[in-house]
């Protein structure tokens, strides 16, 4: 929690403000008693009139400018604590985007996003309290001492003997409740998580008829955090008759021995009523301290949440001295490269050797699991290499930045992934600045303009979260769009045609001839057909190269390619 309060540096000047009117405030409210007493003493017993409109004058005033406090202050401490949230909002988005593949196998997207929002609201209430509570608390309970002993030392041991079991109280309830709090929050992730997939995977829980099914594991997680709160809040609950308990026994108390030193001369009557709201002010400091405690673990559960993700370091960061590779363009080579999945006990490619250049289009095929999405994953820098060295433009990946290696490729994901917004927006996501005419080629290439101009509004027609409105294919061309009008020098297309009827793919493959002559392509896919006229074949089998060359030349060598070409040739007639 305390390593948190670093991002309220931006804010010092409001916290200044805000400690100064705490501290005027609690002057006022102990200052209130002490005009009362004299009131009481010097105005109401001696019936001198004049003093009493005086000093209860001054008693206005003061309450006047101690409510004028509180208000300016809460405001202050709002804007704060919305602030403080916002930048760790911010941080924390930022550090998720600095995450490697890995990072984010690590932490889950559904616990990421509680971290987020949650867990930083968490924090941000407890920010409040503190400001507010934490700030005024001991002033009023170091000033309601002094003074409640200043008006009647003896009367003052009442406070000695309550305040002890009023602290034992809260810490016995605090101990019980502080892990529960922690418990709550993974409780929340599970909720999050099924919700999460209930959600995305909808289609697919209405098709299998699993919707009785999901509505039991939603109600599992969901029992399982109500059980945790509920017993969270019973011992949480027990806190406030008790701490109610133990007021009331304190404010008799002093009433019973007050009375009896007044009735012996030791006391008068204003000092008595003084020193029972100095009491209170005392009893009710420790009150808001234990209503700090009660909020301070939870927080400090999500704090500690929070600072786990911000301390995860990147695997992938760019190097202290990164270099431009500007003297060539569109060239990638492979050396010898190696790479495990994280955990793996055996490599996912191994030793994998080719060179691509401009106008070249190279083609990944091979089997289920065979690494072609991992090899061309290894391009735009998603994982580290284990071994060997892959370079674009001559250059090593690891000693170029992360945004300059990147704004040299197109990358179309073998799972379409759309925007909420319009087509538009989500064609111009590939390049900002784009014209409107550079978004209607690049849908034009791409053979969307035919679904586009049916839609109702065209290009600014609004894409569903997920492009859920739209089908498989209609996303597969958009997400190809999206990357041609970007027109960089390397094109990665991962399994980006497996949604196309045939005679769309072979359209879309005879336009982007003219489209990408000049550029790199990689094209990762099933089909014989759409990698039969590549300028290179590369097969793989079990994360190792079983041949690479031409399609005829392949038939001739290769009998893992032979085998996938003759399987696919025999459903094909077959149909």
């Amino acid at each position: 929690m305390i390593r948190l309060l670093r991002f309220l540096k931006p804010f010092r000047g409001f916290l200044a403000i805000v400690v100064f009117l705490v501290f005027l405030q609690s002057l006022a409210n102990l200052y209130l008693p002490t005009l009362l007493a004299d009131i009481v003493d010097k105005g109401i017993v001696t019936g001198d009139t004049n003093y009493i409109m005086r000093v209860g004058g001054i008693m206005l005033l003061v309450t006047l400018g101690g409510t004028i406090a509180a208000v300016i202050s809460s405001f202050f401490s709002a804007r704060i604590a919305m602030g403080f949230g916002k930048i760790v909002r911010g941080k924390l988005f930022s550090q998720v985007e600095n995450f490697s593949l890995h990072e984010f196998d690590t932490v889950s997207t559904a616990s990421l996003i509680t971290r987020t929002t949650n867990d930083t609201t968490q924090v941000q209430q407890v920010l409040v309290i503190i400001l507010q509570m934490m700030l005024s608390a001991p002033m009023m309970c170091i000033g309601g001492i002094i003074l409640a002993i200043g008006q009647d030392a003896t009367l003052s041991w009442v406070l000695v003997g309550v305040i002890p079991v009023l602290l034992l109280a809260i810490f016995i309830i605090m101990r019980a409740a502080i892990p529960l709090f922690q418990v709550m929050q993974k409780k929340l992730d599970k909720l999050n998580l099924v919700l999460d997939e209930g959600l995305t995977g909808v289609r697919v829980v209405r098709a299998f008829d699993r919707d009785e099914y999901e509505k039991r594991r939603f109600d599992e997680a969901n029992v399982d955090l109500t059980t945790v709160a509920i017993k969270v809040n019973r011992i949480v609950a027990v806190m406030m008759p008790m701490m109610m308990l133990v007021l009331n026994v304190a404010s008799v108390a002093i009433l019973w021995f007050g009375s009896i030193r007044i009735s012996n001369g030791d006391m008068q009557v204003g000092a008595l009523i003084a020193f029972l709201q100095y009491a209170m002010f005392i009893l009710f400091s420790l009150l808001m301290l234990s209503m700090m405690f009660i909020m301070l673990p939870r927080a400090a559960a999500s704090a500690t949440r929070i600072n786990a993700v911000l301390d995860m370091q990147p695997e992938i960061v760019d190097a202290e001295q990164v270099k431009e590779a500007t003297a060539q363009r569109g060239y990638v080579e492979f050396d010898d490269v190696t790479f495990s999945y994280p955990g793996a006990e055996e490599p996912a490619i191994s030793n994998i050797s080719f060179k691509t250049r401009p106008g070249e289009v190279t083609a990944i095929i091979g089997g289920t699991g065979s690494g072609k999405s991992t090899l061309i994953s290894l391009i735009p820098r998603f994982y580290d290499i284990d071994s060997g060295s892959l370079r674009i433009d001559g250059v090593d990946v690891r000693e170029m930045s992360q945004e300059h290696l990147r704004s040299k490729i197109g990358f179309v994901p073998q799972k379409a992934v759309l925007f909420s917004g319009t087509i538009a927006e989500n064609i111009r996501y590939g390049k900002e600045e784009a014209t409107d005419e550079e978004i209607q080629h690049a849908a034009s290439v791409a053979q969307a303009t035919e679904f586009i101009s049916g839609m109702q509004d065209g290009f600014d027609s609004v894409i569903a979260q997920g492009g859920t409105n739209v089908s498989g294919g209609q996303k597969q061309r958009l997400s190809i769009a999206r990357a041609l009008v970007r027109r960089p020098e390397i094109y990665i297309f991962d399994d980006s045609f497996s949604a196309l009827d045939f005679k769309t793919d072979a359209r879309l493959r005879a336009a982007l001839k003219n489209e990408i002559a000049d550029a790199t392509v990689f094209i990762v896919a099933q089909r014989v057909s759409t990698v039969m006229d590549a300028d290179q074949i590369i097969v793989l089998d079990e994360g190792r190269i079983a041949g690479i060359g031409k399609h005829r030349d392949l038939l001739e060598s290769c009998e893992v390619y032979r085998e996938i070409v003759f399987s696919q040739l025999a459903m094909e007639e077959i149909a």
